[in-house]
Formats: structure tokens, sequence, C-alpha cells
């Protein structure tokens, strides 16, 4: 295979996790939480609602909800709500502070307690780290968000280690299937490389050929079968209980989608940037008109892959865990026994659905970056002559 013979499926999966990683361990912000007044007002995080009044089911439900879609520093699989015991793990808690200090993040006791390191306090507060006096006071501005100073963070969080797990695989497999064409006979597959091969085959065929063209899809095949690989197995880990929600985070997304713009610019041709500066075939004044247009287009086109991929996985992930959320809320209508059926039937029943949603989520990116790649690295052949409505028609395609 040519595409295991370069080394930019490699570089490309290692310069992602180690973007992602920065961008995720230095601000955890969860783009999907809204913070109520009730929380703001009795500045609750994890373990400091002990004593308080106790929260109505429809609460504890969106918390758990809220929880599963942000990242977190602990892999938790089961709380005792009345005890206020969590069952799990915490991950490394690694911050440049005056020199660099590593510790697990299971010393926080998920916001209980304020850990001390080097003489310097740290609290962790609404997933993020801050840095706090020995009581760990948070301090707070006009419009009750935190003016604590924070911490350079590298944290391995759940997002990061998934990134940096997923990496793992994606090496492991493409190193076995390079052996199999080395070490078989006639060059065919074995084991689990019989179902890679078929769906490295899909996006060479289907996607970069037809989109890139023959003479220059090579040269791509190794990012868009990285981006496909990485987004599809990340979509399944999602759908597994552990919690994770990586491509439901928007600065994965964010990543993801600034590589697809950055092949893509780097690798236009004169004929790319002649559409966008100097439209051909269309008059002075309309070129001139033209040309603001497509210099935003540039940009509206990563973004849409950023919010398409974003959106859909967290509403993916929203549903899941409200039709589970039947369980508790409905009891008392349906009796235990049919929350419980009814939760399970309508649960499989998405999660079904959503295990196909991994797998189109993972191909439209894949194939709208090697549409728009294929634009810029495309001779068009453009001359004054053709008509506007040609240029119309090229542009609909994208669309």
């Amino acid at each position: 295979m040519v595409i295991l013979k370069k080394p930019l499926s490699i570089l490309a999966a290692l310069m992602l996790v180690f973007t992602t990683t920065n961008v995720l361990a230095s601000d955890t912000v969860d783009s999907t939480k809204v913070e109520t007044n009730e929380v703001h007002a009795d500045h609750v995080d994890h373990g400091e609602t002990h004593g308080e009044e106790a929260k109505s089911s429809k609460d504890i439900v969106n918390e758990h909800i809220e929880h599963h879609l942000k990242d977190d520093y602990y892999f938790i699989f089961f709380s005792d709500e009345e005890e206020g015991k969590h069952y799990g793990f915490g991950l490394p808690v690694i911050l440049l502070d005056n020199g660099l200090k590593v510790f697990s993040a299971s010393e926080f006791h998920h916001g209980e307690k304020v850990v001390e390191k080097g003489g310097q306090f740290y609290k962790l507060y609404h997933s993020k780290v801050y840095k706090t006096d020995a009581e760990g006071t948070i301090q707070y501005d006009e419009h009750h968000h935190p003016t604590n100073e924070r911490p350079l963070d590298f944290s391995i969080t759940k997002n990061v280690f998934s990134l940096f797990l997923t990496a793992v695989l994606l090496f492991v497999m493409f190193t076995s299937l390079a052996k199999t064409y080395k070490t078989s006979h006639n060059n065919l597959p074995k084991g689990f490389n019989r179902v890679l091969e078929p769906l490295v085959i899909y996006v060479r065929d289907e996607i970069a050929r037809p989109n890139i063209g023959e003479k220059k899809y090579k040269k791509f095949m190794p990012y868009l079968l990285t981006v496909f690989f990485l987004i599809w197995l990340l979509n399944l880990i999602g759908l597994t209980p552990l919690g994770i929600n990586v491509t439901g985070n928007i600065t994965v997304t964010l990543c993801l989608a600034l590589f697809t713009f950055l092949i893509t610019q780097f690798s236009a041709n004169k004929d790319y940037w002649g559409h966008i500066f100097w439209m051909p075939g269309v008059p002075v004044p309309m070129k001139i008109v033209l040309m603001p247009i497509e210099v935003l287009g540039m940009f509206t086109k990563p973004f849409s892959l950023m919010i398409r991929l974003f959106a859909n996985i967290t509403a993916g992930h929203t549903v899941v865990m409200g039709l589970i959320a039947i369980v508790f809320l409905m009891k008392e209508q349906l009796s235990t026994g049919g929350a419980i059926g009814t939760s399970m039937a309508l649960t499989l029943f998405i999660s079904i659905i959503e295990l196909l949603v991994a797998f189109l989520q993972a191909f439209i990116f894949t194939m709208l970056s090697s549409l728009f790649i294929g634009m810029a690295v495309q001779d068009h052949h453009h001359d004054e002559h053709h008509s506007v409505d040609e240029l119309g028609d090229h542009d609909n395609a994208i669309v």
C-alpha cells in the first residue's frame, strides 16, 4: 500500500494528538455547559453540595448529562449519591507553575480538598484547576466568574487519554495491515485486517479519487485515512459506558477542521487562488464584489466542518443520556419495571442509530475535506470566456 510507505499518516496523528492535548488541557471548557443562577448563588461543586437541600430528580439527571458531555480529570464508573462516594480512578494532573508539578487528580477528592504542591495550593472547581489559598477560596467577578489565576495545564484528561489510545490503535492497525501485504501469500490480508482493508479501499475509491483526482489523490490519502479512522474510532469509544465525549468537544473538532484548512491552503495551486482573488469569466466589477465573498468562504468551509461534527455527536449523546434518565424520571408513572423496559428499548434503538451516525460523521468529515482539497489542487483550465453560469454550477457542487 502506497499510503503506508509515507510517514504523513503517523505525523498527522501525532500532530493532532499533541495540538489537541494542549488545547484541551490548558482550557477544558465545556461549550455546552449552561450554569444556572442557583449554581452561581450557592457556589456548589461536586462535594460542596453535601448538607444542602436535596435536589430534584430532574436536577440530578441534568447534572449527570452535563457531566457526561464535558471533559474531566476522572474516570468514574459508579457513584453512591447517598454516601457521596465515587468509584473510579483519577488521571495525571500536569501543571507548569513555578516548576513542573505532577500528581494524581484523586488528591482533589472530586473538588472537596485543596492540593498543596511546592508551596502552591490548587483547587478543582467546575472541572478546572485554580490557584487558591490554603482554604481553597475562590474569588468571583461581577458576573460571578472565578477570577483566581490558573496554572498552565497539560493534564491527561479523559479526552486526552482517549486521543492517545486512539492514536496507538491507529498505529497498530495500519502497521499490522502494512505487514500483511509484505508477508502474506498473494498479498492478501489476514484476520482483522480483512475488515480493515475494505474500509481503506472505500476511502480511496469512493472519497479520495472522485474528489481529488486520479493524479493527486495519493498525496492526501495518509491524512484522509487518519482523519476518517480517528473520528470513527473516537465516535465508537464515545458509545461505551466510559463517559467519553471527544468528538463532542468543540476544541477537538476545531483542531480537525484546522488541519483540513491548513492542508487545503498550503496545497492550493494558482487556479484556486485565482478563483478567490480574481474570479475568471466575470466582469471586473463582479470580480471585486466576489473577492471578499470567496475569502470569507475559505473560513466558512472549515467552520462548517467543526460545527457539524460537534453538534451531531453532542446531540446524540444528549438524547441517549436523556432516554436512560427515563428510569429515574418516569418510574412513578410507568412503575419501576415499565420505566426500565421503556428506557432500555428506546436507548437500544437510539444506540443502534448512533452506530450508523458514528460512521456517517467520519465519512462526511472525510468526504468534505477531500472535496475542499480537490477544489484547491485541481487544474480548472478556466479562461475569460467561461460564463458565470458555469462558475455557479461549480460552486453549487460544494453545497
